[in-house]
């Protein structure tokens, strides 16, 4: 009864390091993957997100700029 005992905690343990390998294995793929899909987006010039928020902050500015003068130009034409 020993015997069979120790033959299935060795069954056990092997599993064990299997899954913890087998986990690892995982992980360092989920990491590489990640490295190639990082360098791919980056040999291709995407933006990230803060420079198209910053990008477009700047655009909604201007547009406001352009109204306030263009309505500044209005009234001076109205006056002319």
């Amino acid at each position: 009864m020993q015997a069979r005992g120790k033959i299935f905690d060795d069954i056990s343990q092997l599993m064990t390091n299997a899954m913890g390998v087998a986990q690892g294995a995982k992980d360092e793929a989920d990491t590489a993957l990640k490295s190639l899909v990082d360098r791919w987006l980056a040999d291709r010039d995407f933006v990230t997100r803060e420079e198209f928020d910053a990008v477009r902050a700047m655009a909604q500015k201007a547009r406001e700029e352009n109204e306030a003068l263009k309505t500044r130009l209005d009234a001076l034409e109205a006056k002319a």
